[in-house]
């Protein structure tokens, strides 16, 4: 029997990328959703990349163009990333920046500078999170501080919404809230972070038109303050583009065991969750509901657990859509990665 694997869609990620462009005046590509997606950016468009670990940068030749998501840096740090030509910096705790600007003080750098705010998400309380980010007071009061650092190209807030909380849109109101109207004078971008959603069984498309009329509204509103709008999307670009193609090779019941694990393909089924789309899935009608169950002995190996599909049997294909996006695999019972093969 083949092996499960993926396919990458070259065009289908430059079309995802064309259409953020439409609402942002920059576009920097979240590498760690998909970094087989970095090199086919890297080539065709003028993404940046946002980029979190120094052992991602192997994806991106031109490292000019990582904005890097820093976290615990110190002198030896900041040496290795300047000397890989690394010049933008989100920055989300004051230890980090006091570090930063120790470090710039002996040199002629120059860089872009981003201070990332904590926004209040309207979400459970489920102590599942951390929480990125400097208190808005702070941010306020440091991007004053720093308006014409000799070191400081260019200054901006950055902050960042879960991909599919997609009914938190109110982005002009909040960013009036809690950015005070002189900081606003000096910055020169909004980097929104990601939180373009992509499609899946469990979410609500009907909202993603909604999204792009509020991004179209809030570019508008900053660009009339000569400020950029910067877009970070992921999961937007990735997921449409990837397609993950399995066997049924058992069935008892309504149970269909394909021969691939949510371990080694679908790790959002587990920590979003999100659940992926089946090619040629019907509506509920008069079709028979399946679970569709991943290969491995734990039972939340499961890729949906209510599917309707027409008389599917052992050696059939199931093709999940939408699959781009965070298939990041695991060891769990010595799991394989899967061959993403890139097509055109």
């Amino acid at each position: 029997m083949t092996q499960a694997y993926f396919t990458l869609s070259k065009s289908v990620v430059l079309e995802q990328y064309k259409k953020v462009t439409g609402v942002a005046d920059v576009v920097s590509y979240s590498s760690k959703t998909n970094p087989l997606v970095t090199p086919i950016l890297e080539a065709e468009t003028e993404s940046l990349f946002s980029v979190h670990l120094m052992n991602e940068f192997k994806h991106v030749k031109d490292t000019s163009r990582i904005l890097f998501l820093a976290q615990g840096l110190s002198t030896e740090v900041l040496d290795e990333l300047f000397s890989k030509g690394i010049k933008r910096f989100v920055i989300d705790n004051e230890p980090d920046l006091d570090m930063l600007l120790s470090y710039l003080e002996n040199t002629e750098e120059k860089i872009e500078l981003f201070l990332r705010m904590k926004l209040r998400e309207n979400t459970i309380r489920t102590e599942r999170y951390f929480v990125f980010g400097i208190s808005q007071d702070i941010v306020n009061q440091r991007i004053r501080e720093l308006w014409g650092h000799k070191n400081i190209s260019s200054l901006g807030i950055h902050f960042h919404r879960k991909t599919q909380n997609m009914a938190e849109w109110n982005y002009e109101y909040e960013i009036k809230q809690v950015i005070d109207e002189d900081v606003m004078e000096i910055i020169d971008s909004l980097n929104i972070g990601g939180g373009l959603p992509s499609v899946y069984a469990n979410t609500n498309t009907k909202v993603v038109d909604s999204i792009f009329e509020t991004l179209g509204k809030l570019k508008t509103f900053l660009n009339e303050k000569e400020i950029k709008l910067i877009i970070e999307p992921g999961r937007f670009i990735a997921a449409p583009a990837g397609k993950l193609h399995t066997t049924i090779t058992s069935m008892y019941e309504n149970n269909i065991i394909i021969n691939a694990s949510v371990y080694n393909t679908d790790m959002d089924a587990l920590i979003v969750p999100v659940k992926l789309l089946i090619e040629g899935e019907l509506e509920k009608g008069d079709a028979t509901p399946f679970v569709v169950k991943g290969k491995t002995p734990c039972s939340m190996d499961l890729f949906r657990y209510r599917v309707y599909l027409d008389n599917p049997q052992v050696g059939d294909k199931l093709v999940f859509l939408n699959a781009g996006a965070y298939n990041f695999t695991t060891n769990f019972c010595d799991l394989k990665e899967l061959e993403t093969k890139v097509i055109e």
